[in-house]
C-alpha cells in the first residue's frame, strides 16, 4: 500500500488531495474506486493523489485528528477539507467542482499578486505536513526514552537499596550465629583441656538459635533477590485448582518453631467445606507465610494470632490473619504495601520494606484486592481474596432427529 513519503516529490499539482486508508481486505478496492473516479471527473486543473497506511504512518492520523478511515483529505489550497465513511466517491462527485473552482481561485489570488507565472506551492505544503508529522513521532520517541530513563534509574536506585539493606539487614543473625558458634567452640576446647563443660541445655538452645537466625538469613536473601528480579518484570503466576485450608496449614508449620519460641497462641478457623480456590500454591504460600511472619513478629510473647478463612460470596474466598501486636497508624494504612515502606518505629528493626509490597503484587495478579484493619495498640488484621475455581459448565449437544 501506498504511502506519503518522508522526502515528497517535486509537484506542480495546486490541488494535493490525501487518501487515508487501513489494512483492512476492502481497502485496496477502496483506493481504486477513488483513482477511478477522480481519472472520470473533468479536471481543468493538475491534481495529485498520495496515499497514506494509517498503520504505517500514525502521526499523520495524528496530525490531521483523523477519527475514522477511509478519509480523503484536501490539504491544498486552503482550507483543509476532510471527506469520511463508506461513501467517499459520491461525496468526491458532490465537492469536485467547488475544489476545482477553489483552486481557480486560489491561482487568481496569485497572479493578482506577481507578474511573473504563478508557481503552485502544493509541494511546501505536503512537505510542511510531512516535516509536523516527524515532529510528533520525534516527541513521542523523546517521551518514550524519557520514560525509560526514568524506569532505569528507578532500577538502579532500587538495587542500590537492596544492596545496602542486604549489607545492614544480614549484620544481626549474622552476628548470632557467630556468637552461638563460638560460644559452642569454646565449650568443645574447655572439654577437651579437663575444664568445666557447656550444659546440655545449653548446648541445644545455642543451637536452635543458630538454626532460626540460619532461616532467618535464607528467608531475607530469598525475598531480596526475587524483589531485585522482578521489580520491573510482570509477575508471572501459574494458577490452578488448590486447596486453600491445606496451603494455610503448611504456611502455619513452617513458622511453628518461631511462634513456639514466643509461646504464642494461634487459634484458625477453617471451614472443612471450602470451595477451591484458582491461585499459584507457591505465590499464594508465600503471601500467607508472609502475612504469618509479620504477626508473630509484632505479636508480643505469650500473644494471640489468628488465622481465619470465609466463603465471603459465590466468586470469592477472603483469608484474615490477625495480631494482637501495636497496630499501625491510620496515617501509614493507604502506605503499608507500597515498595520500601517502613514505619518509623520500625527503622532500627530488621527488615527492608519490601515483603508487603510483594504480597500486594501476587494478590493483585490474581485479581485479589489486599488491605489491612488496624488500630493503634489494638493488633492488626490482615485480609486478602482470591477467586473461587470453578469449572466451564459443559453444554449438553442438542439431540439430533
Amino acid at each position: 500500500m501506498e504511502a506519503l513519503p518522508q522526502q515528497p516529490i517535486r509537484s506542480e499539482a495546486p490541488l494535493q488531495l490525501l487518501l487515508f486508508v487501513d489494512k483492512r481486505p476492502g481497502s485496496s478496492e477502496r483506493i481504486r474506486q477513488v483513482r477511478v473516479c477522480l481519472k472520470d471527473l473533468p479536471s481543468e486543473y493538475p491534481y495529485e493523489l498520495q496515499i497514506v497506511d494509517v498503520s504505517e504512518q500514525p502521526h499523520l492520523a495524528e496530525y490531521f485528528k483523523l477519527v475514522a478511515t477511509p478519509s480523503l483529505i484536501k490539504i491544498h489550497p486552503e482550507p483543509r477539507q476532510t471527506l469520511a465513511g463508506t461513501n467517499l466517491v459520491a461525496q468526491l462527485k458532490d465537492w469536485w467542482s467547488r475544489w476545482q473552482r477553489s483552486v481557480e481561485d486560489y491561482l487568481a489570488d496569485l497572479a493578482a499578486q506577481s507578474d511573473s507565472k504563478p508557481e503552485p506551492n502544493g509541494n511546501s505544503e505536503i512537505r510542511s505536513i510531512a516535516q509536523s508529522s516527524e515532529v510528533l513521532r520525534l516527541s513521542d520517541e523523546i517521551f518514550r526514552l524519557q520514560r525509560e530513563k526514568e524506569e532505569l534509574q528507578a532500577q538502579l536506585q532500587f538495587k542500590d537499596q537492596l544492596i545496602a539493606m542486604l549489607a545492614h539487614d544480614l549484620r544481626n543473625p549474622l552476628t548470632a550465629v557467630s556468637l552461638a558458634l563460638e560460644t559452642l567452640e569454646i565449650g568443645s576446647s574447655l572439654k577437651e583441656s579437663g575444664g568445666s563443660r557447656l550444659k546440655p541445655e545449653l548446648i541445644a538452645q545455642l543451637v536452635r538459635h543458630a538454626r532460626t537466625q540460619t532461616k532467618a538469613l535464607d528467608r531475607m536473601i530469598t525475598d531480596i533477590l526475587q524483589a531485585a528480579r522482578e521489580r520491573n518484570a510482570e509477575l508471572r503466576i501459574q494458577p490452578q485448582e488448590t486447596d486453600l485450608g491445606t496451603l494455610c496449614l503448611e504456611a502455619i508449620d513452617h513458622l511453628q518453631a518461631r511462634i513456639t519460641a514466643k509461646a504464642q497462641c494461634l487459634s484458625t478457623d477453617i471451614p472443612s467445606d471450602l470451595p477451591m480456590v484458582y491461585a499459584d500454591h507457591e505465590r499464594v504460600k508465600q503471601v500467607i507465610v508472609n502475612l504469618l511472619d509479620n504477626a508473630i513478629k509484632y505479636t508480643p510473647e505469650r500473644g494471640t494470632i489468628s488465622i481465619a478463612i470465609l466463603h465471603r460470596t459465590t466468586q470469592k474466598v477472603q483469608v484474615s490473619i490477625c495480631d494482637n501486636g501495636p497496630g499501625i497508624p491510620p496515617e501509614n494504612q493507604q502506605h503499608i504495601f507500597e515498595d520500601q515502606f517502613r514505619l518509623q518505629r520500625d527503622a532500627a528493626k530488621d527488615g527492608y520494606g519490601i515483603g508487603l509490597a510483594l504480597c500486594r503484587r501476587v494478590v493483585q495478579a490474581h485479581y485479589g484486592q489486599i488491605w489491612v484493619d488496624s488500630e493503634s495498640d489494638q493488633g492488626s488484621c490482615f485480609h486478602f481474596t482470591l477467586p473461587v475455581y470453578r469449572l466451564l459448565p459443559i453444554v449438553p449437544l442438542s439431540p439430533t432427529h
